[in-house]
């Protein structure tokens, strides 16, 4: 089956130092390109985190320290990505929970601001978990019929977004019309449906600190969790300033800075 597009699709996957958005650092990224037309570009790269690999992660990925020494970093990178990304939408494994927020935390460093809320965001997880709810080896075997060790080594970014493609396809083949008599349980070849599907949540923020609820941005933890952002900056100015300077992830402080000029201009 032919993936229906009208831009690019980005299938990507990362592995990284650990699993936290602010601290830690991407190692590995790999991605498959399908343009509208079929076409199929694959990249990966070793991306050097200026920090030591943890040895638990050396161990699940294979990548040490000596691998990523003479690797770019991502600031060097990061334009290259910049522009091969542009305007195409984008699909992982776990993506919208873990390697969207991850990519956009380590462009806004690089001080590239990508905007993926201009993107569909498809996570083949999250469609996997709806219609059988297992992991990327479960779903590979469930999907592609072969056990995934038989064709990929396990836990490499390369590898996993191969499979996780292939995983894709074969969703929208199991459950099209064709296959799939049972109306509310097809899915459409359709990216913009994809992304909907995939979507969980009503964060503004990737991290799910700000939370859109009836039209209004509600603080979705702390001590004000439940309060309109709006009412917040009236009552608890000092607010503003103490995330701003917090160790919040810089995606969830743009969204903060770009709310506040928002109310500031009422």
């Amino acid at each position: 089956m032919k993936l229906n597009l009208n831009r690019p699709l980005v299938v990507f996957d990362l592995e990284t130092t650990g699993l936290d958005v602010v601290k830690d650092r991407v190692i590995q990224l790999s991605y498959i390109k399908v343009f509208p037309d079929g076409k199929e570009e694959r990249k990966s790269f070793l991306i050097n985190p200026c920090r030591p690999i943890p040895a638990e992660v050396q161990t699940l990925t294979g990548i040490t320290d000596a691998d990523v020494a003479d690797a770019p970093q991502f600031k060097d990178i990061a334009v290259a990505l910049y522009q091969s990304f542009k305007d195409c939408d984008f699909a992982g494994f776990n993506s919208n929970h873990f390697d969207v927020p991850m990519l956009a935390e380590e462009f806004l460093r690089a001080g590239i601001d990508y905007d993926f809320n201009s993107s569909s965001l498809i996570d083949v997880q999250t469609i996997y978990h709806k219609m059988e709810r297992r992991n990327l080896a479960a779903a590979y075997k469930f999907y592609c019929g072969r056990a995934m060790e038989e064709d990929f080594e396990a836990h490499r970014a390369d590898q996993d977004t191969e499979a996780t493609y292939r995983v894709l396809m074969g969703q929208l083949d199991r459950y099209s019309p064709e296959n799939e008599s049972d109306e509310s349980r097809q899915l459409k070849n359709d990216i913009a449906f994809l992304a909907e599907f995939s979507r969980t949540s009503e964060s503004l923020d990737f991290a799910g600190r700000i939370v859109m609820v009836n039209g209004r941005e509600i603080f979705n933890f702390g001590k004000h969790k439940g309060q309109s952002v709006a009412l917040v900056f009236d009552i608890d100015p000092g607010y503003y300033s103490w995330m701003m300077q917090g160790d919040f992830p810089y995606n969830t402080k743009q969204v903060l800075m770009n709310l506040k000029k928002k109310y500031s201009k009422k």
